[in-house]
Formats: C-alpha cells, sequence, structure tokens
C-alpha cells in the first residue's frame, strides 16, 4: 500500500512539474511587470467559448488605429481585404477597395523595374520603415508591429491561472487585450507624458497617445480615452485571432459530435453485450 501511493505521489508531482513547465514555454512575451499593478479584468464580446466579436467595435477600433495608431505602428501581416472577411469588422468590398488605393505599395512593372503604385485588397498593409534601425532613428525605439500585439503581450496572473494560460485558446485571448486596455490608459503623470504604471519601470518611449475627443466616432458612442482604448484593444485582438469565431464554430461542433458518439457507443455496447448479463 505504501509503495501505491509513493507511485500516486510521484505521479502527482511529475503532472505539476510538466504543467509548470507547459506554462513556461507556452506564455507569450510577458510586458507587465510581476511588482507593478494588474490590469482590470474586463468584459468582452468575444470571450468565452461562444463569445464573438462586436462589428461596430471592431470598425470603431480601426478608425482608432488608422487616424492614431497607423502614425508609428504598422501591421504589415494584416491585408486590407481581411477587413471584409467574415469575422472581422466586414467592411465592404467598396469600402475596402477605395481604402486600399490610399496607401502605396512597392511594387515592378512588365519590364521588371521598382515602381509604386496604389494598393489593392490582396496587398499588405504597407511597412511603415524600411528596418527597425529605421525607425528607431526616428522614434528612438522601433515602434512594435502591432499585427500580433494582442498575443504577444500579457502579463503573468500567478497560480493557480498560470496553469489554465498554458493551454492554447485559453484566457491569454482575452487578458492580453485587458493588458493593451491598461496601458493605452496609464499614463497618470500629467508633468511626464512617458510614465505609465502598467510599463516595466515605467518609462515607456511612446508618450501618452490618446486623449478624449481625439477620434470622431459616427455611431454616438462616447469620444473618450476609455472607449478609444477598448475598441482598438478588441480591433487588435481580432487581427491577431481573425478567424476565432471560426475556431469556436468549429471546436463546438466536434464537442456536440463527441456527445452524440459517445451516446451511441453506449448503447452499441449495451445492445452488444445485453446477452452476456
Amino acid at each position: 500500500m505504501r509503495g501505491d501511493k509513493d507511485m500516486t505521489m510521484k505521479s502527482f508531482k511529475s503532472l505539476a512539474l510538466a504543467l509548470a513547465l507547459a506554462a513556461a514555454s507556452a506564455a507569450p512575451s510577458l510586458a507587465a511587470g510581476g511588482d507593478g499593478p494588474k490590469p482590470e479584468r474586463l468584459n468582452w464580446s468575444f470571450a468565452g467559448p461562444f463569445g464573438m466579436f462586436d462589428r461596430a467595435q471592431l470598425q470603431r477600433g480601426f478608425k482608432v488605429y488608422r487616424e492614431v495608431c497607423a502614425a508609428c505602428h504598422s501591421m504589415n501581416l494584416l491585408s486590407f481585404r481581411n477587413l471584409m472577411e467574415p469575422g472581422g469588422p466586414e467592411f465592404s468590398e467598396a469600402q475596402v477597395r477605395a481604402l486600399a488605393a490610399e496607401y502605396k505599395v512597392k511594387d515592378y512593372d512588365d519590364k521588371g523595374e521598382p515602381i509604386e503604385r496604389p494598393a489593392r485588397p490582396s496587398d499588405r498593409f504597407p511597412k511603415l520603415f524600411a528596418n527597425t534601425d529605421a525607425a528607431a532613428a526616428v522614434h528612438g525605439a522601433a515602434p512594435p508591429d502591432l499585427s500580433v500585439i494582442a498575443k504577444a503581450r500579457s502579463y503573468s496572473r500567478g497560480f493557480p491561472m498560470f496553469v489554465l494560460d498554458a493551454f492554447p485558446g485559453s484566457a491569454y485571448q482575452e487578458h492580453g487585450v485587458d493588458y493593451l486596455v491598461a496601458l493605452l490608459t496609464g499614463y497618470t503623470k500629467d508633468d511626464d507624458p512617458n510614465w505609465n504604471a502598467y510599463y516595466p519601470g515605467n518609462q515607456i518611449k511612446m508618450a501618452k497617445p490618446l486623449s478624449d475627443g481625439q477620434v470622431e466616432y459616427t455611431d454616438g458612442s462616447p469620444a473618450t480615452m476609455q472607449q478609444y482604448s477598448r475598441d482598438v484593444a478588441a480591433f487588435l485582438m481580432w487581427a491577431a485571432e481573425p478567424k476565432l469565431e471560426a475556431r469556436k464554430r468549429t471546436g463546438l461542433n466536434v464537442m456536440i459530435f463527441l456527445v452524440v458518439f459517445t451516446g451511441l457507443l453506449h448503447f452499441t455496447k449495451k445492445k452488444i453485450w445485453a446477452d452476456a448479463h
């Protein structure tokens, strides 16, 4: 009996160690300091197994990105046509074509000569700088690309929640955007535009980017820094997970199939083995 208990304890310790190692290896880059304040847990329409993106919020978030963030931050993993695909902002084709045409992209003509032409929906958002050195020369530090920033930046939630965060599709998809909102609203010292309560060391190269009334909304939503932060964070979450809704639908269908399949196996087993009991 003692040997069985020792084996059980060893198995339990091995499982705990495996989960801890998985959490450490699967967690995205942590952006918040361990001793700093933890971002507030916010409610998001896309949270949970049945959550969906708010189309109006995504469109507002894109407006904030385009009018404010795009001056320094690129999104060169995102194509213009993604903006009209199901599960996203769902702009019309005409809107996307008009938007793309406002950008210039580098290409080659029929003779192989380099040219600049208006972007097409199939093109990606162009890079703002040739490389990080060029970006750093302008801004002092290279502004990160925002294509997957909502998944690349987060914060440690400690035990026991870090165990859940080790698995794909976990709460990281939600509290990553909590951190973005906290960062955008964490400029709390009027005499220091680069002081941020949620950034490691509290000194961030990016000065306070948002303020009330900065972006005009046409749908009646509040034109406040808090609303801008939530909207652009939701848009960046979609940019990082454009197939989030499709993935959740697939997962739900798989679970329904497994439940039905398990029931069929149960009744089949009872039918086959009925005479043996």
